[in-house]
């Protein structure tokens, strides 16, 4: 027993023990405290004397602190044990975490350098310039520059470097033409503010330079009105004032032009002829025409009246009404300095709408038609005799023009107008043109305009009438 105790005292906390030994040391404790009890037992049953307990008691003591001991050791060990365990997990956990980071981390660099190969760049929409121009126009700064060791890469990278420097020198210059820009526009504002101004200006000298023109003889405005209103002419009237103004330009002719008449009626007429050119007048505008009425004859034309009804009732149906505008032709003596003293008659052309003639007259004049000098100017004339075909079909064939008008349609008037007609019997050899191409119409017109300028149908009219005029001063 003392060499168990003995051998139990070894059992040191600080010493590492097998735990096995541990174990069979509590077994056999155990062991030896039940033969122990069961010898206690038989003496109080055999009533043997009690000195014998007392040494049982003693070894069961020792027993206990034997077992005592053994646990002891064995929690020791086991607190030993669990340190171990903490210290080895500790380990294992943080290096479970480093590995954890080394993982994440490899996952965000995957990230990144599929993010880096998916971005979309503005690069490949940017038009570079090519690398000849490149390596021709780039300053030296950009030229030489290393900014990556890919020899490719860095050569785009200042190929950009480039682009951006022409940018940015665009962009400077664009500042520069949007402050000149800013400073035409306020010129611009400037100007159309003078501009605006001009016309009152413009006004006002052109009436103080009016008596300065009538004491030169320079009717500088007059003259502007006059080409104002010949653009209202009908193409007949049009053609004489186009021609008398140009032989008395061309060939010095004493002669004095003036369109009279009212403008307003003009305007509205002109106006009413190209709706209908064009399609867009409406039946209101043709029943309120005062220059081409619907029905003139108001259905009587299958009537025969007498002679002097009928001549009244186209004069009051608008068969000889004429165009607003007049030509007042003055023709002045050769030899006369002053054409307000030297003149030797006052003519009025005018044209009829309806019949589509050209009438002239003596202005002012007190006598009849049948005693002025235009009656039988060149012979068989005597302005009775319409002109047109189509006008005798209106009137009547046998109708004559009114005898009683001042104004009548002489041959030579329509002459003058450049109205050449066709004759009543057909001539042996016609030649006919049907083609109806715009360019065959104006060499058509040009070749009538030069033969009528070689017949010299003004100088001989006006020749004519001053001739005429001069024999009847001559007879008086």
């Amino acid at each position: 027993m003392e060499v168990t105790m003995a051998e139990h005292g070894e059992l040191l906390p600080e010493r590492k023990i097998d735990t096995a030994v541990l174990y069979d040391t509590l077994r056999e404790s155990k062991d030896s405290v039940e033969e122990i009890v069961a010898k206690m037992l038989a003496i109080k049953k055999e009533a043997q004397p009690k000195s014998q307990l007392r040494e049982f008691v003693t070894q069961i003591l020792l027993n206990f602190v034997t077992l005592r001991q053994a646990n002891r050791s064995i929690l020791l060990e086991e607190d030993s044990v669990k340190a171990e365990t903490e210290s080895a997990k500790a380990s294992v956990e943080f290096t479970t975490l480093q590995l954890q980071s080394l993982l994440y981390e490899k996952n965000h660099q995957i990230k990144a350098i599929k993010a880096c190969k998916d971005l979309n760049t503005k690069y490949p929409d940017i038009e570079l310039v090519p690398q000849e121009e490149f390596f021709s126009d780039a300053p030296e700064e950009i030229k030489n520059s290393v900014i990556s060791k890919d020899s490719a890469h860095n050569l785009t990278l200042k190929r950009l470097n480039f682009e951006l420097f022409q940018r940015k020198e665009l962009c400077k210059h664009r500042d520069k033409l949007e402050q000149r820009k800013k400073a035409l526009q306020e010129t611009v504002v400037h100007r159309k503010k003078f501009l605006s101004s001009l016309p009152l200006h413009l006004k006002s000298l052109k009436k103080a330079s009016l008596p300065v023109q009538q004491q030169l003889g320079v009717m500088h405005m007059k003259k502007l009105k006059q080409q104002q209103l010949a653009d209202l002419l009908p193409p007949p009237l049009y053609v004489i004032y186009s021609q008398l103004l140009a032989s008395k330009e061309a060939f010095g002719e004493n002669i004095d032009l003036e369109l009279v008449g009212s403008v307003k009626d003009a305007q509205d007429l002109a106006r009413q002829l190209a709706n209908k050119a064009t399609g867009m007048s409406t039946n209101s505008e043709n029943s309120n025409s005062e220059y081409v009425p619907d029905d003139e004859d108001g259905g009587q034309r299958s009537k025969r009246p007498k002679n002097g009804s009928r001549k009244e009732n186209l004069d009051h149906s608008g068969m000889y009404q004429a165009h607003p505008l007049k030509i007042a032709l003055h023709i002045n003596d050769d030899g006369a300095l002053d054409s307000n003293s030297g003149e030797l008659i006052g003519l009025k052309f005018e044209y009829l709408i309806k019949l589509n003639v050209v009438c002239v007259g003596v202005d002012d004049s007190e006598e009849g038609p049948e005693n002025n000098i235009l009656c039988n100017l060149f012979p068989d004339d005597n302005g009775l005799e319409l002109p047109r075909q189509s006008a005798k079909l209106i009137i009547g064939d046998c109708y004559s023009f009114h005898e009683r008008r001042t104004s009548r349609p002489y041959k030579w008037a329509q002459h003058l107008a450049g109205i050449d007609f066709l004759p009543e019997v057909s001539p042996l050899f016609t030649v006919s043109e049907t083609s109806n191409d715009e360019t065959a119409r104006n060499a058509s017109v040009l070749s009538s305009l030069s033969l009528y300028r070689q017949q010299n149908r003004v100088q001989t009219i006006v020749q004519r009438i001053r001739a005429c005029i001069k024999a009847q001063l001559v007879l008086e």
